[in-house]
Protein backbone atom coordinates (compact mmCIF):
# COMPACT_ATOMS: atom_id res chain seq x y z
CA UNK A 1 0.00 0.00 0.00
CA UNK A 2 1.51 3.24 -1.14
CA UNK A 3 0.16 5.27 1.78
CA UNK A 4 1.67 2.91 4.36
CA UNK A 5 5.00 3.02 2.55
CA UNK A 6 4.91 6.83 2.41
CA UNK A 7 4.28 6.93 6.16
CA UNK A 8 6.97 4.34 6.86
CA UNK A 9 4.47 1.94 8.46
CA UNK A 10 5.21 -1.78 8.39
CA UNK A 11 2.31 -3.55 6.75
CA UNK A 12 1.17 -6.73 5.12
CA UNK A 13 -0.95 -6.75 1.99
CA UNK A 14 -3.33 -9.66 1.63
CA UNK A 15 -4.64 -10.22 -1.89
CA UNK A 16 -8.17 -11.20 -1.00
CA UNK A 17 -8.92 -12.93 -4.31
CA UNK A 18 -5.85 -15.19 -4.12
CA UNK A 19 -6.06 -15.63 -0.36
CA UNK A 20 -9.63 -14.90 0.72
CA UNK A 21 -10.26 -14.42 4.42
CA UNK A 22 -11.87 -17.35 6.17
CA UNK A 23 -14.69 -17.24 8.68
CA UNK A 24 -12.36 -16.55 11.63
CA UNK A 25 -10.65 -13.67 9.79
CA UNK A 26 -13.96 -12.15 8.72
CA UNK A 27 -15.40 -12.42 12.22
CA UNK A 28 -12.30 -10.71 13.62
CA UNK A 29 -12.61 -7.99 11.00
CA UNK A 30 -16.31 -7.44 11.74
CA UNK A 31 -15.69 -7.28 15.48
CA UNK A 32 -12.86 -4.75 15.09
CA UNK A 33 -14.60 -2.62 12.47
CA UNK A 34 -15.19 0.99 13.42
CA UNK A 35 -17.49 1.41 10.42
CA UNK A 36 -20.98 -0.01 10.03
CA UNK A 37 -20.74 -3.74 9.38
CA UNK A 38 -22.84 -3.50 6.21
CA UNK A 39 -20.17 -1.23 4.70
CA UNK A 40 -17.91 -4.29 4.31
CA UNK A 41 -20.19 -5.48 1.51
CA UNK A 42 -19.74 -3.75 -1.83
CA UNK A 43 -23.07 -2.78 -3.35
CA UNK A 44 -21.85 -3.03 -6.94
CA UNK A 45 -23.03 -4.69 -10.17
CA UNK A 46 -22.26 -8.19 -8.80
CA UNK A 47 -24.33 -7.42 -5.70
CA UNK A 48 -27.20 -6.35 -7.96
CA UNK A 49 -26.76 -9.33 -10.28
CA UNK A 50 -27.09 -11.65 -7.29
CA UNK A 51 -30.33 -9.79 -6.46
CA UNK A 52 -29.17 -9.11 -2.92
CA UNK A 53 -30.98 -6.63 -0.68
CA UNK A 54 -28.81 -4.01 1.08
CA UNK A 55 -31.09 -3.91 4.13
CA UNK A 56 -30.33 -7.60 4.81
CA UNK A 57 -26.82 -6.63 5.93
CA UNK A 58 -27.57 -3.61 8.13
CA UNK A 59 -26.30 -4.37 11.65
CA UNK A 60 -26.15 -8.05 10.69
CA UNK A 61 -22.58 -9.28 11.18
CA UNK A 62 -23.53 -12.91 10.59
CA UNK A 63 -25.11 -12.13 7.20
CA UNK A 64 -22.08 -10.05 6.20
CA UNK A 65 -19.69 -12.88 7.06
CA UNK A 66 -21.84 -15.42 5.20
CA UNK A 67 -22.10 -13.38 1.99
CA UNK A 68 -18.38 -12.61 2.00
CA UNK A 69 -17.55 -16.29 2.43
CA UNK A 70 -19.70 -17.11 -0.60
CA UNK A 71 -18.72 -14.09 -2.74
CA UNK A 72 -15.27 -12.80 -1.84
CA UNK A 73 -15.46 -10.20 -4.62
CA UNK A 74 -18.04 -8.30 -2.58
CA UNK A 75 -15.51 -7.46 0.14
CA UNK A 76 -15.12 -3.71 0.32
CA UNK A 77 -11.50 -2.67 0.22
CA UNK A 78 -9.08 -1.75 1.36
CA UNK A 79 -9.69 -2.91 4.91
CA UNK A 80 -7.01 -1.91 7.38
CA UNK A 81 -6.48 -3.77 10.62
CA UNK A 82 -4.25 -2.50 13.38
CA UNK A 83 -4.36 -4.06 16.80
CA UNK A 84 -8.02 -4.48 17.71
CA UNK A 85 -9.29 -1.80 15.32
CA UNK A 86 -10.26 -1.98 11.67
CA UNK A 87 -11.52 0.53 9.12
CA UNK A 88 -12.50 0.63 5.49
CA UNK A 89 -9.84 2.77 3.86
CA UNK A 90 -12.03 5.05 1.79
CA UNK A 91 -11.47 7.86 1.19
CA UNK A 92 -7.66 7.83 1.17
CA UNK A 93 -7.45 10.38 4.00
CA UNK A 94 -8.95 7.77 6.37
CA UNK A 95 -5.94 5.54 5.69
CA UNK A 96 -3.55 8.36 6.50
CA UNK A 97 -5.41 9.28 9.69
CA UNK A 98 -5.68 5.64 10.84
CA UNK A 99 -2.04 4.81 10.24
CA UNK A 100 -0.75 8.10 11.60
CA UNK A 101 -2.69 7.67 14.86
CA UNK A 102 -0.68 4.58 15.73
CA UNK A 103 2.68 5.96 14.66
Amino acid sequence: MAVAEELGVDHEVILYIKTPPGREDLEKMVKALEDSVEDLVRKDSKFNKLELVPEDYVDNAEAVVEILLKHKQLLQRPVLLRGNKAIIGRPKQRIIDFLSAGA
